[in-house]
């Protein structure tokens, strides 16, 4: 039984006290008593558990628990330090890659040209080598690593971590991404395990998790729309990721919208959103132009630089995305709708608002707060790590690693 609900005469393990402790819910032994109904005998011996993994700590005295007064009661904090995460942001030709803690701060990072059209097998080693640099430079030893997050630009079953007719990722269809990388990691940093945790989920998905929780904890439907060399969006519905039956939700690319018809789409159809708005489309815009731009990420630098032509387009491809939003707004009715990635700069936010508001009714947008993206470059790195820590210090998976621990 999870921590959350767990009353008296219900089971409550050391992985539903941890999941307590690390929510806020219960920081006493008292509150954790209260939560639980469980004896103070028994909150002692499953506490220990935690002790003696490394998973908690105490800290400094908090609130009298007794309404008879007494001395402060202990506060139980979730101990960051037993261990770090791995996590990597890959994009069509770049990635990003860092060394976190488990509440998310960044020890070290890097970041470089990666092309995914090199294949799974020579960007994953290459992954695995930045890793083995990464903790050498943090002063961390490979054996810390308690598990590794992966954000890709395709979608991924969930099931099985691979990613699915990956329009953007020539090579990559249902590969072992998991076990690749952390073979790769293994090889190439001493101490490291091939057998590590990989949680791969799209990148979409990671960043909206990341910018959910950092900036909008309150929030109960929050949509991302990254809008880089392709376009996706992740959506986060009562603080949990909303990925569809098998990994396809928020592939607003390749939706079909009227301006597209002649323009031909990386996944071989006519008339995909991504074919007119992404910042391959624009790049190639740009270029016909007479202004040389191959990606996403160069349109970045000339948007960067004021470039009139860029900034014209950009206002553009915002109001082809605007008009297909305006249904996801009206369908999801959230709270937050968060622009991100190369393109997510005042001119293209000016196009999506113009289209979204003209397109949705009032009600649909009433409460809905259209911004940038807030964590920058950083948000799917901060939100595979924090995908990564929920995943093991779950309460039933707490319990199957304690017990792994001998404890």
């Amino acid at each position: 039984m999870s921590g959350r609900g767990a009353k008296a005469g219900g089971y409550a393990g050391a992985g539903d006290l941890l999941d307590l402790v690390r929510s806020g819910r219960a920081t006493t032994r008292g509150a954790l008593r209260e939560a639980t109904g469980l004896s103070r005998a028994t909150i002692g011996q499953r506490l220990d558990r935690l002790f003696r993994a490394g998973w908690l700590r105490e800290g400094a005295g908090g609130p009298v628990d007794s309404p008879q007064g007494g001395r402060p009661s202990i506060i139980l904090e979730f101990d960051d330090g037993h261990a770090v995460v791995l996590a990597a942001d890959l994009d069509t030709r770049h990635a990003r890659a860092a060394v976190l803690t488990l509440t998310g701060e960044i020890l070290a990072e890097r970041h470089g040209v990666l092309l995914v059209e090199d294949g799974p097998v020579a960007v994953l080693g290459a992954l695995g080598g930045w890793f083995a640099g990464l903790l050498e430079q943090a002063g961390r030893r490979a054996d810390t690593v308690c598990g590794i997050g992966l954000g890709v630009p395709g979608p991924v079953d969930r099931d099985t971590g691979r990613v699915v007719q990956p329009p953007i990722m020539p090579g990559w269809d249902g590969h072992d991404i998991a076990g690749t990388l952390a073979r790769a990691f293994a090889g190439a940093a001493p101490g490291g395990a091939a057998d590590v945790p990989v949680l791969v989920e799209n990148d979409a998905d990671v960043m909206a998790y990341g910018e959910q929780r950092a900036g909008y904890p309150d929030c109960s439907a929050f949509v991302l729309v990254k809008v880089s060399t392709g376009i996706g969006a992740g959506v986060v519905v009562d603080g949990a990721l909303y990925r569809g039956v098998d990994g396809g939700a928020g592939d607003l690319g390749h939706i079909r919208v009227p301006a597209g018809a002649e323009a031909r789409c990386r996944c071989g159809s006519y008339g995909c959103l991504a074919a007119v708005a992404g910042g391959g489309a624009v790049a190639g815009l740009l270029t016909a132009a007479g202004v040389p731009a191959a990606s996403g990420s160069d349109v970045r630098e000339l948007l960067a630089a004021g470039h009139p032509a860029a900034t014209a387009l950009a206002r553009d491809a915002g109001r082809h995305v605007g008009e297909v939003l305006a249904t996801v707004v009206s369908l999801l009715n959230p709270g937050v709708l968060m622009i991100a990635g190369d393109l997510a700069g005042t001119p293209f936010l000016t196009g999506v608002r113009e289209l979204l508001y003209q397109r949705a009714l009032p009600r649909s947008t009433a409460r809905l707060d259209v911004v940038a993206a807030r964590l920058g470059d950083r948000s799917a790195l901060i939100g595979a790590a924090a995908l990564v820590v929920d995943h093991l210090y779950a309460p039933t998976r707490a319990e199957t690693r304690l017990t792994a621990l001998g404890l």
